[in-house]
């Protein structure tokens, strides 16, 4: 398949102006490795693996190197009781420190018992599925838009080629009538309302025409192709094929459904990292530095200008334990909760959407199944119809207008045959997605 793929791109890209057969299933691969919807998801999928790792960065050693350099122009006096320096009675006014003071050292963290991370790492896993589930659904949307864009173009299409036929027959009535003219035996009348009626078959072409390119744009805008791409459809791509219908299919198996549970699940680890808020934690500190004091810049400068370094080091176990926040965690984690049972009331109005979108899917099914069978007795009943009332035109048994008017059925009823068809596609593409199985257009 993706051989295939790969030779129907180049064949686009080596020449835009070259019409290229595209079939349905052509047109949904090319929208998943080309549509810029499809490749954003797939990017999220790739971030996502990035958000975790940062979850599990906090559960690692936070290593970092410090340095500062600093100068006091005027050091800071501290008054102190002179009895200590043999002085009772007296009050000492004196300075410490130096004129420059440069640090430099190491220092680490590490969480020995936090909630909050350890609840983050839980729900690493999870996160990365709804990601990956987004992902599908994201497709699954690609699919149905390029199918049920993909339908209307053709339909359009075919109904260029019915007006197309019709003028060409028009035309053929339109030059009997002339010669009829010319001898004698036809009115003015008449064949100005074929010419009238040619000008309106004709504008209703030019029509047509609009739409269908404004339709394929819209459908190379789906499928992310260059608009400039001339494409050609298969016949056998609009046949209609009664659809399987089988079991009613398990809504708890939809995409939909599923990213909605995973999103409840996220949620839920949500409501707990914030009632991790009223648990105590511990971390372990620990650091090594230097420090050079003297009256000049520390910095190269030896013990003979008065510069002086020298080491030291510190380990800490760092304890913290919530006692009272102002209720604050706990309206947090109620917060998060009615975020929940906002999310479960949404999962129980899409059970029944998609129960409903299956059940209307095999109505339209069933419906339009029904209504393709008549309009195509009509269609054909229509053409007969027109045969034999145009033999009767020629014998001079029909009048012009009888003629015009089994035209204008005849058209009519091909158009609605056409858009009997196009309504059981897109039911077919409702009722397959219903299913969920819309992956399998792609195949």
């Amino acid at each position: 398949m993706k051989r295939i793929l790969l030779i129907f791109l180049c064949t686009i890209g080596l020449s835009v102006n070259a019409q290229t057969t595209l079939t349905l299933k052509d047109a949904v691969n090319y929208a998943l490795q080309n549509k810029a919807d499809a490749k954003k998801a797939k990017l999220q999928v790739e971030n996502s693996e990035y958000q975790i790792q940062e979850i599990r960065s906090r559960a690692l050693p936070q290593i970092s190197a410090n340095g500062s350099l600093t100068y006091n122009p005027v050091i800071q006096t501290t008054v102190i009781d002179g009895a200590g320096f043999g002085q009772p009675g007296t009050t000492i006014q004196a300075a410490f420190g130096q004129k420059w003071t440069s640090t430099a050292g190491l220092s680490l963290t590490q969480a020995l018992f936090d909630q909050s991370v350890f609840t983050g790492l839980r729900a690493a896993k999870t996160t990365r599925e709804f990601y990956q589930i987004n992902d599908q659904l994201t497709e699954e949307q690609v699919i149905e838009r390029v199918a049920n864009n993909y339908y209307s173009v053709y339909v359009q299409k075919e109904r260029l080629i019915l007006l197309d036929s019709n003028y060409v027959n028009t035309e053929k009535v339109r030059d009997i009538v002339q010669g009829q003219f010319n001898n004698g035996l036809a009115k003015k009348i008449d064949l100005d309302r074929i010419i009238v009626k040619m000008s309106n078959i004709d504008t209703d072409r030019q029509q047509v025409k609009n739409q269908i390119e404004l339709q394929e744009n819209a459908l190379k805008f789906y499928m992310g192709m260059p608009i400039e791409t001339q494409i050609v459809m298969p016949k056998e791509e609009f046949e209609v094929v009664p659809a399987a219908l089988t079991q009613e299919p398990n809504i708890e198996n939809r995409t939909e459904y599923l990213l909605l549970k995973k999103q409840e699940e996220l949620l839920v680890f949500n409501k707990k990292a914030v009632e991790a808020g009223y648990y105590p934690t511990l971390s372990l500190s620990a650091g090594y530095n230097y420090i050079g004091q003297g009256p000049e810049m520390p910095w190269f400068a030896k013990p003979e200008k008065g510069v002086y370094w020298s080491d030291f080091s510190a380990i800490a176990l760092n304890l913290h334990v919530p006692i009272f926040t102002g209720f604050g965690t706990r309206a947090k984690v109620r917060q998060a909760d009615v975020q929940i049972r906002e999310l479960q009331e949404d999962i129980k109005d899409t059970k029944l959407s998609l129960d409903l979108d299956y059940r209307n899917a095999m109505a339209q099914i069933n419906n339009n199944l029904v209504t393709i069978e008549n309009q195509r007795e009509n269609m054909r009943l229509a053409l007969e119809i027109l045969g034999n009332t145009k033999n009767n035109y020629l014998q001079g048994l029909a009048s012009l207008t009888d003629l015009l008017d089994a035209e204008n059925a005849s058209l009519e009823a091909q158009n609605n045959f056409t858009r009997a068809v196009l309504n059981y596609k897109i039911a077919e593409i409702s009722l397959i997605k219903s299913k969920g199985e819309l992956k399998s257009l792609t195949k």
